[in-house]
């Protein structure tokens, strides 16, 4: 019996803290993500306040006036995000901003743990029938394959994704042209929920410039009636008015706007493993070898995330021994 503390039996379970969203290596990897943010914010402010101060411009015209263009512009911003788009829109844009600041969920390391809970769904399906998947597909909370990629397994939308159409499989829809579009429209639907808070972002990032011409169109107003006040003081409310319209501007190709395109980027990425489990159960349905058809998925994973063809080969052999033990 070995030692469960020999160095050698415990190298094969130094993989399991990436299955956990929690543990250390998942969060050290995403603080790069939210420091790249930040660092480009900071880049932002710096380079143009910066250089409106090195030019001679005074910034007690600013600040004077940006508590208030802020207050009219953030808050039409915001009242006509909330007219325009259903609470559940909103709450989800809410959660898309944060995303954005995430990035994607998905690890290098995920999309080989992917790969090889494919395998060995299929590798079952193909070798013992539908009888000895249908219980790991019926539960998979208490799945023995399941269970070993605790990342995925907490991925619901996912797991029940590929549960319903291996389901399918089993109940004699096999041919692989309809598992394909089924697939891919249900993908398709998925897709677009997806973007729903996204197209939000992006409608209110367009309408920012115009939210600002409005305050500083008040601005100008509120000149008009000072009219007879002294040259510096007209000066220094124009200015103020003008703050307006920069910070509209700012806010929507400097802030919403590409936080909107970064979520678009994470939503994008978090897609991919729905394209590359229809890949491989498509390939399955053509009657491929399992081996086979999950070295074609593995091609749709993307380039840089994607295992190699040997690191996969090493990832399936492992893997092999735990699920030639699965008993149903």
């Amino acid at each position: 019996m070995r030692h469960p503390h020999k160095a050698g039996p415990a190298r094969p379970a130094r993989p399991a803290p990436t299955y956990d969203a929690d543990n250390r290596p998942a969060s050290v990897k995403a603080r790069p993500r939210t420091m790249l943010n930040a660092v480009g914010l900071v880049v932002i402010l710096a380079c143009v306040f910066g250089s409106f101060i090195m030019s001679g411009g005074k910034m007690d015209i600013v600040m004077h006036a940006l508590p208030h263009e802020l207050m009219a512009i953030g808050g039409a911003a915001i009242g006509a995000f909330i007219v325009s788009n259903s609470m559940a829109t909103v709450k989800l844009a809410g959660k898309g901003l944060v995303r954005s600041f995430k990035g994607p969920r998905w690890k290098d390391s995920d999309y080989r743990d992917l790969l090889t809970l494919l395998f060995g769904l299929l590798n079952l399906f193909k070798s013992k029938g539908a009888t000895a998947l249908e219980p790991h597909l019926d539960v998979p909370k208490d799945s023995a394959i399941f269970s070993r990629f605790p990342r995925i397994l907490a991925d619901h939308h996912l797991v029940e994704f590929i549960c319903d159409y291996l389901r399918m499989m089993t109940v004699s829809f096999e041919d692989p042209h309809q598992i394909a579009e089924a697939m891919e429209n249900d993908i398709d639907k998925h897709h677009h929920e997806e973007l729903a808070p996204q197209h939000a972002l992006q409608q209110m990032a367009d309408g920012l410039p115009a939210i600002g011409i409005v305050a500083a169109v008040l601005g100008v107003i509120k000149t008009m009636g000072s009219i007879d006040q002294p040259t510096e003081v007209l000066g220094a409310m124009i200015g103020g008015a003008l703050v307006g319209t920069f910070m509209g501007v700012l806010l929507a190709y400097c802030l919403v706007g590409p936080l909107a395109a970064k979520l678009l980027e994470t939503i994008e990425c978090d897609g991919k493993p729905f394209c590359i489990i229809k890949t491989a159960v498509v390939a399955h349905a053509q009657g491929l070898p399992t081996q086979v058809a999950i070295e074609i998925a593995r091609r749709m994973t993307p380039s840089a995330k994607a295992p190699t063809f040997q690191q996969l080969e090493t990832a399936l052999e492992e893997a092999k021994n735990d699920f030639n033990t699965v008993t149903v």
